[in-house]
């Protein structure tokens, strides 16, 4: 992955109008449409306001409006920056780290937070060839029992493929009429699975899908090709960076933050930066 640094990004965005130009470029590649003219026309900046006005009648257009940035108050060159925040870690930043970096109130930076983690929400294609299967729980530490059951935790059910993609999702329970619709939803029919020995995967082999398990309470991590090292390794680095970047994620959140880590995981191999990646989401 080309490497994206804060000189790179003052160089490309150093105002406002050069964010809203990126922008303007990007929704019309092909040139603005005006309505009034019937036409592709050109369009000049009208100063000092956020849009731009047709050569021809007059008429403006407000690249802002439809995205994250409409009716914010907020500096588009600090949205911008938000971005590059957010993208420069694998594990994100808190929205009190983007406080103290963009200058200004905690609501704000919540809003722009939760605002920009609502663009990596995507949907990926079935997986087929060699897929792991696993869950865990998100929560913190509490007494009592650990793992599948613990109370006051939310279950967190996900699927990768090897050397490809991942899918995570939070959901009310790990039953198998919970489970199965995902799984059905999101593998193709005769992928090889790989599971531990939760015994909701028994019914694997029967829903049309090759099967095999280690089992993790007599401390077996792999068989041969037979592991899920893969998606073990994906949760410890969820864990670790919520522990670390956030402290705490509220299960109203969750989903969204899992969204975030899976996105950048599925783009870890992009050939460009990922600020590019995600400002494309805009």
């Amino acid at each position: 992955m080309k490497k994206y640094t804060i000189v790179n990004f003052n160089r490309d965005f150093p105002d406002d109008d050069a964010c809203l130009e990126w922008l303007k470029n990007y929704l019309y590649p092909g040139g603005i449409f005006c309505k009034q003219c019937g036409m592709v026309t050109k369009h000049h900046k009208v100063s000092k306001r956020p849009c731009y006005a047709c050569a021809r009648c007059g008429n403006h257009i407000y690249p802002m409006v439809g995205t994250i940035f409409e009716k914010s108050v907020t500096s588009l060159k600090l949205w911008f920056y938000a971005i590059f925040l957010t993208s420069s870690t694998r594990c994100g930043i808190s929205a009190k780290q983007l406080q103290r970096e963009l200058g200004v109130t905690y609501k704000a930076a919540w809003r722009m937070f939760h605002a920009i983690r609502s663009l990596l929400q995507e949907k990926t294609k079935p997986m087929s060839g060699e897929v792991e299967i696993d869950e865990t729980y998100i929560g913190g530490k509490k007494p009592g029992k650990r793992g599948r059951g613990a109370e006051g935790k939310t279950p967190v059910f996900g699927i990768v493929q090897r050397e490809g993609n991942i899918t995570a999702t939070v959901t009310p329970d790990l039953k198998g009429s919970t489970v199965y619709p995902v799984i059905k939803k999101r593998v193709l029919p005769e992928s090889m699975v790989y599971t531990d020995e939760f015994p909701v995967y028994d019914k694997l082999n029967s829903e049309g899908y090759k099967h095999k398990r280690v089992h993790h309470a007599t401390e077996v991590w792999a068989i041969g090709d037979a592991h899920t090292n893969t998606i073990e390794g994906f949760w410890s680095m969820l864990k670790r960076g919520i522990d670390g970047v956030d402290h705490a994620v509220s299960q109203k959140h969750l989903q969204g933050y899992i969204n975030e880590y899976s996105f950048k995981y599925n783009h870890r191999n992009d050939e460009k930066p990922m600020f590019s990646t995600v400002l494309e989401k805009i």
